[in-house]
Order: C-alpha cells, then sequence, then structure tokens
C-alpha cells in the first residue's frame, strides 16, 4: 500500500504498508561482531512500510522472532517497489502483507522466480472513496458516485481550481484513482497528501470542523474506531474490470491479503519460515495494536508486547514445535 511519517511513528500512525515487509538474511550479519545468543539463528530484517497497520504487523512478528525463537530482528523503512526489487538481490526474503500488486507478483514470481506465496495473513482489504459521516446525512445522495459531479464545487481546493478533490496518501499506495476519475467523467482532480497520516489528519479535521473532504481510504484501519466515514458507491467490481490500468472504470476488488517469501528464505528460513507461514490474524487484531501505538501513545514494540501477553491463545500455535 501504502513513506512512514517520522513525526507520526511515535505518537501514531501509514504505512499501507502493507503492505509488511520482512527480510531475513539467515546467513547473519556481516559486521564481524560476536555471534550473541540472540543471533545465532540469524538476522532478521523488516522493512516497515508507509501504514500503521503494517507496522503493528511488523512489530507483532518481530517480537515473536526474538523473543520466542531467538531471532536477531533489523527494522528498514522502504518503499513497497524497493521491497519488490530487493527479492532479487538477495536483501529481502518476506513480504508480510502484500495488497494486490499483480505486476510484480508476474515479475517477481512467475517470471524471475525468486519469490513465491506464503498465504494468507487473515486480514481482509478494502479499498475505496470515503466521505466523512455529516457530508452523508446533510447529503444522501452524495455516497453514489453518479452524483459526485453536482458536489464538485464542496471540494474544490487551491490545487483543483474549477474541480473538486479526491485526496490520495502516498502516490506508490495501490490506487486507481486518477483513471477512475478520467473513465467515470468526474469534475476532480486527485491530490497525494503524501502518506497514511496526512489521511488521517485530513479525516479527523475535516469531522471535527465539518469540512468537506473525499478521500483514498482503506481497512484494515484503526481510524474507522474513532472517526465515521462512509463509503463512496463506486461501478461494482467484476473480475477482469481492472485489468487494464489505463480503463479502470469500477470499484476496488476486495482484497485477501498474503504474504510473500523469497525462494530462498522458503527453502532456508528454518523456523523464521516457518513462523511467517503460521502467521494469520484479523482485522481486529492489527487493529488493536495499531489503536495502542495511535491512542495509548505505546511504541510499536509495546504494543506488540501488550497484543502478544494478551493474545496467546491466537498465536501460540504459530510457533514451529
Amino acid at each position: 500500500m501504502a513513506g512512514v511519517d517520522p513525526e507520526v511513528i511515535t505518537s501514531r500512525p501509514r504505512a499501507l504498508c502493507g503492505l509488511l515487509v520482512v527480510t531475513l538474511l539467515l546467513g547473519g550479519c556481516s559486521s564481524g561482531e560476536p555471534e550473541t545468543a540472540a543471533s545465532a539463528k540469524g538476522t532478521v530484517n523488516i522493512d516497515i512500510h508507509g501504514w500503521i497497520g503494517y507496522e503493528a504487523q511488523a512489530a507483532v512478528l518481530a517480537y515473536l522472532l526474538e523473543h520466542e525463537l531467538g531471532y536477531k530482528v533489523n527494522k528498514r523503512t522502504a518503499k513497497e517497489d524497493q521491497s519488490w526489487k530487493d527479492f532479487e538481490t538477495g536483501k529481502v526474503d518476506v513480504i508480510v502483507e502484500s495488497w494486490g500488486h499483480n505486476d510484480w507478483k508476474k515479475e517477481y514470481i512467475e517470471e524471475k522466480k525468486v519469490a513465491l506465496s506464503a498465504g494468507l495473513t487473515g486480514n481482509k482489504g478494502v479499498i475505496g472513496w470515503y466521505v466523512p459521516e455529516w457530508m452523508a446525512k446533510k447529503y444522501p445522495d452524495i455516497t453514489d458516485y453518479r452524483n459526485l459531479n453536482k458536489y464538485a464545487s464542496l471540494f474544490r481546493t487551491e490545487k483543483t481550481g474549477n474541480a473538486g478533490q479526491v485526496l490520495d496518501g502516498d502516490p506508490t499506495f495501490v490506487t486507481n484513482d486518477e483513471a477512475l476519475v478520467k473513465n467515470l467523467k468526474l469534475n476532480y482532480r486527485v491530490v497525494y497528501s503524501g502518506s497514511e497520516a496526512a489521511l488521517i489528519k485530513a479525516a479527523q479535521a475535516a469531522t471535527k470542523n465539518r469540512t468537506p473532504l473525499l478521500m483514498y481510504f482503506y481497512e484494515p484501519q484503526w481510524l474507522f474506531s474513532k472517526v465515521k466515514l462512509v463509503k463512496v458507491a463506486l461501478p461494482p467490481y467484476a473480475v477482469g474490470c481492472d485489468d487494464d490500468p489505463a480503463t479502470v472504470a469500477c470499484d476496488y476488488p476486495p482484497y485477501l491479503l498474503d504474504k510473500i517469501v523469497s525462494r530462498r528464505f522458503a527453502e532456508r528460513g528454518g523456523q523464521a519460515y516457518e513462523l511467517v507461514r503460521n502467521f494469520t490474524w484479523t482485522n481486529d487484531d492489527q487493529n488493536a495494536v495499531a489503536a495502542d501505538m495511535v491512542n495509548e501513545k505505546l511504541s510499536a514494540e509495546d504494543a506488540a508486547e501488550r497484543w502478544v501477553q494478551e493474545n496467546k491463545i491466537v498465536w501460540k500455535d504459530w510457533i514451529p514445535r
């Protein structure tokens, strides 16, 4: 999905992720330092993508790798496309939350054969357009895309001139929005806020101040428990309607988020690979960790530790015997 905002990562919230990438260099580090008990099994390098759910998922996986299996874990902030490229360079071993990306799957799994699927994460992903609840109540027909042109003037900004604004996040997130605006003949322009954090701030401000907002957003996402947003009905998704990025004129598909691993990791990853393969949880699980990071001001590590302590019944079967 969807760069991490350094200001938000501590309080916080991205992020998309989510998209979460975990990389494991099982040969250990090349720093020349003596091997410790924590690194005896190898080093797990986790790439952090730009959305809070991704970071939450990375934190739980890292906690279990360290405290249950004895791996050393390093983290790196990276864009999704760079992480996929690093399958080929050997720097990345696992993407724990992948949102579609059929083009990259074709390139790296089918053609280059440097990666393969490790199963579903258990999360159900939703992408779409949203307005604050107060707008849906005041303008009941605004949640049908066919009526959006009637309300375009409400969403005008300095960046869009006479057109309405559709606020997107990081331009590297999975998005068809520019094609949708063009192909549905909507008098709107897509403006990229740059991050999940900016989208969240916009949604909070639009709700508090009752200012118009039409935004790209997604689930799983902790914000839905705090801010009421209503999804706009785009033309229904049908299999194949989004095959050509230039002609997309339908809603986003439902996403069953999955895990992608490097072929090398699948062959040599041992217990770390088994844990990644066994990892499966729900939107509510992910949102609980993310909400603790944002609303309780916990670090990612502390939020992960809390979740692990409270949910052994969920994760105990992930641990290799």
